[in-house]
C-alpha cells in the first residue's frame, strides 16, 4: 500500500507541476487516484470482471467520458458517487494520468478461432477508421486494444442495443444487428491487440 501511495502521490506531485496547482489540488487528485484503483487496477490494467481497463485511453476520452458522467449524461451506476463532485480540474488530472500508463494484456482466456473472425469482422466494419489501425484510439474514440473481453463485449451490446446513455449514436450504427459471437468475437481480436 504505501508504495502504492508513492506512486500515486509522484502522478499528483507531477500533474499539479504541470500547471502550477497548489498542494492540496495534488492532495485531492492522489486521493481520487487510489479510489480508481480499487476497481480499475493500481496501473490502470482493471483486473475486475466487466470494469475497464483505463491505461492508454485518449486523454480526451477519459476527459469526456468523466464529464458526461459528472453531469448525469452518461449514467453509470457505479460511478455516480465518485463523479458527482469531481472538479474540473481533477477531471483533467485524471483524464493525464490514465493516457500516460502502458496498457496490459487482459489476463482473460482469449480464443484463436474468435480472434480470427474478430479480426475479418473489425476490417468489414472497418474498426480502424475510428479507433485507428492499432485500436489505440484518439481524441474522443476509446482504445480497444488491450481492453477487458467481458467489459468491451457487453459495452458493445449496450451500443448494438441502444442501451448506453450519452453513447455515439455513430458506433451504436456500426454494431446494429451484430450477433452477440460476433461482438464477443470483436472483443477477443482486440484485446489481443
Amino acid at each position: 500500500m504505501q508504495r502504492l501511495n508513492g506512486m500515486f502521490g509522484l502522478a499528483a506531485l507531477m500533474w499539479a507541476a504541470s500547471f502550477s496547482a497548489p498542494p492540496a489540488m495534488a492532495q485531492a487528485l492522489n486521493e481520487r487516484l487510489q479510489t480508481c484503483a480499487a476497481c480499475h487496477g493500481e496501473d490502470g490494467n482493471s483486473k475486475m470482471e466487466k470494469i475497464p481497463s483505463l491505461a492508454g485511453q485518449p486523454e480526451f476520452f477519459v476527459l469526456n467520458q468523466l464529464v458526461l458522467m459528472r453531469e448525469n449524461v452518461r449514467q453509470v451506476e457505479q460511478m455516480m458517487t465518485f463523479v458527482k463532485d469531481l472538479k474540473d480540474e481533477e477531471i483533467q488530472g485524471l483524464a493525464q494520468h490514465y493516457a500516460g500508463l502502458k496498457p496490459a494484456p487482459t489476463d482473460e482466456t482469449v480464443d484463436p478461432a474468435l480472434v480470427k473472425r474478430g479480426a475479418e469482422l473489425a476490417q468489414r466494419l472497418r474498426c480502424a477508421s475510428c479507433h485507428g489501425d492499432g485500436l489505440e484510439g484518439r481524441e474522443q474514440m476509446p482504445r480497444l486494444a488491450r481492453q477487458r473481453i467481458d467489459y468491451m463485449f457487453e459495452a458493445m451490446q449496450a451500443f448494438r442495443d441502444n442501451r448506453r446513455s450519452g453513447a455515439d449514436t455513430a458506433m451504436t450504427a456500426v454494431i446494429v444487428g451484430v450477433s452477440d459471437q460476433d461482438l464477443l468475437a470483436l472483443a477477443q481480436y482486440a484485446s489481443t491487440k
